[in-house]
C-alpha cells in the first residue's frame, strides 16, 4: 500500500436491499449518480455500481440502465468506476456479465466462489412491502445457491481480461482465498490483486474480529505483498470493521449495498454520510484518503479513457 493511503470504496445501491428498506436506497438513475458523486466528493475512490429497474427497483442488469448514470458520473467527476459481475445471486453468469463487457471498466467485482446467499432473514423486520417481489426474492434465497464456478470464473476472466479490466476479488470465505490463489498460480489473474473480504452475509464467514484476523492472516500468506487487502461489513458492524482494517493497513468499502445504517438505529441518508464516516476514521488513525489517481497507481488500473463509457 503507498504509504499511509487508504483507498475508499462505495457501493452505492447494490442488490441486496429493498425499497422498503430504506426510502433512501437509489433506485433510479438519476439518484444513483447523484449517490455516486456525492460519495466521491466525500473522499471515495472507487464506486462500485448495480442498477435498478427504475419503477419498482427490482435488481436489473440491462446495459441500457446502467447508461444514464455511468455518463453522469464519468463528466462529473474522476472516481474509478468498478461494474457488478454478480448481479443479484439469482442470476444467469450471462445476465450478470452484460454491463462489465459491454462497458469494459476499469475494475469489475468478480466472485471467487459458489456459495450459499441467505438474505431471508431480512423478511422478519417488515410486516409491508411496497412491491410483491421483495419478499418473494428475499425468501428465494433460502433454497438458493450463488453459482460461481471454476468454469465461470475462467471464462469471466477470459472476457474481461483481455479489454484491460481489472477486479475486485470478492472473497466471502477463506475457500475463496485459495480459489483466488488457485487462479493466480496459473497466470489467470495479476498481481497487484484487489482482495476485498467480505463479512456478515449468511452464508459466507461473519464479522467477528478474529474472523477478520483469520482472512487477513490467509491473504498475506497466500498472497505477500501482491495484494491490496480491503474489507466489507454487511450491516451494523460496517463501521467496526472499517476501523479494525484500516488500523491494520487496509483499505475500505462502504456504501447502502452493504448497510443502510449511520448508526444504531438510524438509517444512512446518503452514501456520502457512510464515506464521510469512514474518512473520519481513516484520518484519525493518522492515515490519509487515496486519490482517484492515488487509487489506479496502487491497483495498476489501465485509466478512465480506456473504457467503453
Amino acid at each position: 500500500m503507498a504509504k499511509g493511503k487508504v483507498i475508499i470504496s462505495c457501493a452505492v445501491t447494490g442488490a441486496i436491499h429493498t425499497p422498503t428498506m430504506s426510502p433512501h436506497l437509489p433506485v433510479t438513475a438519476e439518484e444513483i449518480a447523484e449517490a455516486a458523486i456525492g460519495a466521491a466528493e466525500a473522499g471515495a475512490a472507487i464506486i462500485h455500481l448495480h442498477a435498478r429497474n427504475p419503477v419498482d427497483g427490482r435488481p436489473d442488469q440491462d446495459p441500457d440502465l446502467f447508461e444514464p448514470f455511468l455518463k453522469v458520473i464519468k463528466q462529473r467527476c474522476d472516481a474509478v468506476i468498478n461494474l457488478t459481475t454478480g448481479g443479484h445471486p439469482s442470476m444467469r453468469l450471462e445476465e450478470r456479465l452484460r454491463p462489465a463487457t459491454h462497458f469494459q471498466p476499469e475494475v469489475a467485482s468478480l466472485n471467487m466462489g459458489t456459495m450459499g446467499f441467505g438474505l431471508f432473514p431480512m423478511q422478519q423486520r417488515y410486516s409491508e412491502w411496497k412491491h410483491a417481489w421483495e419478499p418473494q426474492l428475499l425468501e428465494a434465497s433460502r433454497d438458493l445457491v450463488f453459482k460461481n464456478s471454476y468454469k465461470d470464473i475462467e471464462g469471466l476472466l477470459g472476457l474481461l481480461a483481455p479489454l484491460g479490466t481489472r477486479f475486485e476479488f470478492e472473497c466471502y470465505d477463506t475457500s475463496h482465498l485459495y480459489n483466488l490463489a488457485h487462479f493466480l498460480e496459473r497466470g489467470l489473474v495479476k498481481p497487484p490483486l484487489f482482495v476485498q473480504t467480505c463479512f456478515g452475509i449468511l452464508g459466507g464467514i461473519g464479522s467477528h474480529p478474529d474472523d477478520v484476523m483469520h482472512m487477513k492472516r490467509t491473504a498475506d500468506r497466500l498472497f505477500g505483498d501482491q495484494y491490496e487487502w480491503s474489507v466489507l461489513g454487511a450491516g451494523a458492524r460496517q463501521m467496526r470493521i472499517v476501523a479494525m482494517a484500516a488500523a491494520m493497513g487496509g483499505n475500505v468499502r462502504v456504501g447502502l449495498e452493504d448497510s443502510l445504517w449511520a448508526g444504531p438505529g438510524r438509517l444512512a441518508q446518503t452514501n456520502a454520510e457512510q464515506v464521510a464516516t469512514a474518512r473520519r476514521i481513516i484520518e484519525g488513525l493518522g492515515l490519509s484518503v487515496a486519490t482517484p489517481e492515488e487509487a489506479r497507481a496502487m491497483l495498476a488500473l489501465k485509466g478512465g479513457d480506456r473504457t467503453a463509457i
